[in-house]
């Protein structure tokens, strides 16, 4: 329980733990203290039992929307990608989209420390590594379906997809780019696990594809 909940307190930014701590420790003081210090005063507490629960029930529902409000916003992007090209010197951080026609000649150096030295790339319509192997581009409407069956709707927001979860992040708020999707589908993030086992690269690519081409629209 406590290595499930360690990575999604994390993931969470400054803000968000002191909105969930304030309201916990509220919730907490008031159960403690209506629990054991003001019966002691008073062996009548509480005259009023509608009022208690009235106060304690809106001390519950703040604690949850906290949560729900946490999860849903608060989260950090922690998969950053950083790609440096020898011959354009340019970095992109949270993935890389190419487009039109792009030709890298000498040496590549990646974020992760590895260098891929000689020969051309090539870059058409697309993203092509330098093996010539070119990834796999994703389908919006074959990615509609993926996302369906790989229950993603339990957990995110989607209103292309009538998809009403709040575990994890709104969709429609957060906006990814099919990069950042790809990213995070593949590797997971916070309490998110890989999906790498139970979705190959064309479906993840479709996922991707589909999130971000619906996604706050």
């Amino acid at each position: 329980m406590l290595a499930a909940v360690t990575p999604l307190v994390a993931s969470i930014t400054g803000l968000g733990k002191t909105v969930l701590v304030l309201v916990a420790l509220t919730f907490i003081l008031w159960s403690l203290y209506t629990a054991m210090v003001i019966p002691r005063r008073y062996p009548n507490f509480p005259r009023r039992l509608d009022a208690y629960i009235v106060v304690t029930v809106i001390l519950f529902a703040a604690q949850m929307t906290a949560v729900l409000w946490v999860t849903g916003t608060q989260e950090v992007e922690t998969h950053e990608e950083t790609s440096v090209e020898a011959g354009g010197g340019e970095a992109v951080a949270g993935g890389e989209t190419t487009t039109g026609d792009e030709t890298t000649a000498g040496d590549e150096t990646t974020a992760d420390g590895e260098t891929t030295t000689g020969g051309d790339e090539t870059t058409t319509g697309g993203e092509t590594t330098a093996d010539g192997e070119e990834a796999a581009a994703g389908d919006a409407a074959a990615g509609a379906a993926v996302f369906a069956s790989a229950a993603c709707g339990g957990c995110h927001t989607l209103a292309d997809a009538e998809a009403a979860g709040a575990v994890g992040p709104n969709l429609d708020e957060l906006q990814p780019t099919a990069d950042q999707v790809v990213a995070i589908v593949t590797n997971g993030k916070g309490a998110m696990p890989s999906f790498s086992g139970q979705l190959d690269e064309q479906q993840i690519a479709d996922v991707a594809a589909y999130v971000s081409s619906v996604a706050g629209a």
